[in-house]
């Protein structure tokens, strides 16, 4: 999942490691609100730029753990930004959800789940988010702020993650990445973690997800390691996991 300003990525398949084919399919998708989100409830504080102004300007990308009292007196808040965001799957009549132009009615038909986020509808909401980072900023201090903002973000990712769960988007053997500046900075990984594990979805659920700066170029990065020799036949680094290399079913499909 990317978490840009606007949400971004796919799901794809499980593969049997014996399939001749060693490609997955892709199963699902997301569109919709990401960063959008937060970046809403900072501009609102007055504390940005109103315009161009991000949660990452005022924050940074890391930030120590929240104190209880801090957090406590972000409940309130956080639970009025989540009845405003709607994270759902996608029907099948919508031509833009949350501001980002769909086909959902293609991805129906060619059995793609597609998975939103928005604020309202196509975002007319996004000036309630607002509301609430004026109505913090007059009340509260930036850690309390901080805590709303991150607790938002990683409930969203949580609420997604359910969806691909009842969907059984989710085999045992899967994994989850995050990318981008709305999911990866302050105690966002840490909250999503933390959900995973109440949720029992892994037997070990640090070992399933990922949080990375760049997925592409950190993916790139490793398969070309990979295709150096860096990983082993038996154990690559990419492919399926548990599985084996899958060069050799690549060059021979190619062929």
């Amino acid at each position: 999942m990317d978490f840009g300003t606007t949400l971004d990525g796919r799901i794809t398949s499980d593969v049997d490691p014996n399939a001749e084919s060693p490609f997955a399919k892709t199963i699902g998708n997301f569109c919709g609100l990401a960063g959008a989100i937060p970046d809403a409830i900072i501009r609102g504080t007055g504390l940005v730029d109103k315009k161009k102004g991000t949660a990452l300007d005022l924050f940074g990308e890391h930030c120590g753990p929240a104190s209880t009292r801090a957090t406590k007196k972000a409940q309130p808040y956080i639970d009025r930004c989540l009845s405003i965001i709607e994270v759902c799957e996608v029907p099948a009549d919508r031509t833009r959800f949350g501001k980002v132009p769909v086909c959902a009615d293609v991805a129906k038909e060619s059995g793609i789940a597609l998975i939103g986020v928005d604020a309202g509808v196509n975002g007319d909401k996004i000036p309630e988010l607002e509301a609430i980072g004026a109505e913090m900023a007059q009340k509260e201090n930036k850690a309390v702020i901080k805590e709303v903002v991150d607790r938002v973000c990683a409930d969203i990712a949580l609420q997604i993650i359910d969806i691909c769960a009842e969907m059984g988007l989710l085999p045992k053997n899967s994994s989850i990445g995050f990318t981008g500046r709305a999911i990866i900075s302050g105690n966002k990984p840490q909250y999503i973690l933390e959900g995973v594990t109440k949720r029992g979805l892994y037997d070990e659920p640090i070992n399933h997800l990922v949080f990375v700066d760049d997925g592409l170029a950190r993916g790139s990065a490793l398969m070309g390691r990979c295709m150096n020799s860096i990983g082993q036949p038996k154990c690559p680094i990419g492919g399926v996991r548990g599985g084996k290399c899958i060069m050799a079913k690549r060059q021979k499909i190619g062929k």
